[in-house]
């Protein structure tokens, strides 16, 4: 099969900054619909018990963890964007860009309530108003969920090896295994951790043995 060619650094950064676009943009549009449009801390059904909104203000992390503590997640927050637009000057895999865009847009949302909304810059509230009862106690908001979901990608990517640059593990083990070609030589291909022809030579000198001891006997 053949193997995609690495995204050039511009694509990649274009896919990651498109991405992460898309997704601040849904989280905050979702984010004034809910205050302009839902009550305070009341349970809207929108699939029973199943899916419900209940518009809250949080001072604490994804899925309400740590109330109290705005600004340490505010500066969690700007540290993980700034890493995440670090790292993506050396992305070249399709897959990195799209999961780190959908991150850094998630990271965005919530670091954009921090720094504008009340009560004041860098304590701001995130808008919460997402409720699964059945399945987590907290609210959370779109923001949340690319957070998570992108959390979750990253280890998965490293599980199975895929690298930033487009490579996979498994290629940098292959290219050990072979010895280094010689000027001019093909490269000699490993048995057993030891070259070819070193087994083929050492395997030599007995058969030369004993055609010389059945020569003797004539």
């Amino acid at each position: 099969m053949t193997r995609r060619q690495p995204l050039h650094g511009s694509a990649a950064g274009a896919i990651i900054a498109i991405l992460a676009v898309l997704v601040l943009a849904a989280d905050q549009f979702v984010k004034h619909l809910t205050i302009t449009r839902l009550p305070s801390e009341q349970v809207v059904p929108v699939l029973g018990g199943f899916l419900q909104l209940f518009y809250i203000r949080n001072s604490g992390a994804a899925f309400s963890i740590g109330a109290g503590h705005t600004w340490i997640f505010t500066i969690a927050l700007a540290v993980v964007a700034c890493v995440i637009v670090w790292k993506a000057f050396s992305v070249r895999a399709r897959l990195w860009a799209v999961v780190l865009g959908a991150l850094l847009g998630g990271v965005l949302g919530n670091l954009t309530d921090r720094i504008f909304r009340e009560p004041g810059f860098g304590v701001g509230h995130v808008v919460d108003m997402i409720s699964m009862p059945w399945m987590l106690p907290a609210i959370f908001n779109v923001a949340d969920i690319f957070i998570v979901c992108g959390m979750i990608s990253i280890a998965l990517l490293i599980i199975v090896g895929l690298r930033l640059d487009g490579t996979r593990e498994r290629d940098h083990k292959d290219e050990s295994t072979t010895e280094p070609a010689q000027d001019g030589e093909a490269e000699a291909p490993v048995v057993d951790g030891v070259p070819a022809d070193d087994a083929v030579t050492s395997a030599d000198p007995p058969r030369a043995a004993r055609r010389d001891g059945a020569g003797s006997e004539d």
